[in-house]
């Protein structure tokens, strides 16, 4: 039985068209889903937002560390010399507490107006 061309557009036209809302409702559903995980792996606890503030600060930290770290070594070399080298204790002496060796005289000059 052969149909013509004519009766074959019109059956067509007479079925339903398929829905296609479950569909679309998934796919919203599921760039939904994305972008929520997207915000929050941007944004959330432990995000990228939150990883690179945490990074700027490690930096920051390590490199306070490195400085009081030099900073300590110069002033426990200092404490070294003060105990036992005696051309430092006697700069610090004659600065700090304007000491004088037996036999020096000191002068003091005063701006005049």
């Amino acid at each position: 039985m052969v149909r013509d061309p004519q009766t074959r557009s019109q059956e067509a036209e007479s079925r339903p068209v398929p829905r296609r809302q479950p569909r679309r409702f998934w796919s919203h559903a599921v760039l939904f889903a994305a972008c929520v995980l997207l915000v929050n792996g941007l944004f959330g606890e432990r995000g990228l937002m939150d990883t690179i503030r945490a990074r700027r600060a490690f930096t920051a930290a390590a490199r306070d560390l490195d400085r009081l770290k030099r900073e300590n070594g110069t002033l426990r070399d200092q404490a070294r010399r003060l105990r036992d080298d005696p051309a430092t204790i006697e700069s610090v002496a004659r600065g700090e507490l304007g000491l004088m060796r037996p036999g020096e005289i000191l002068v003091t000059i005063k701006d005049v107006k």
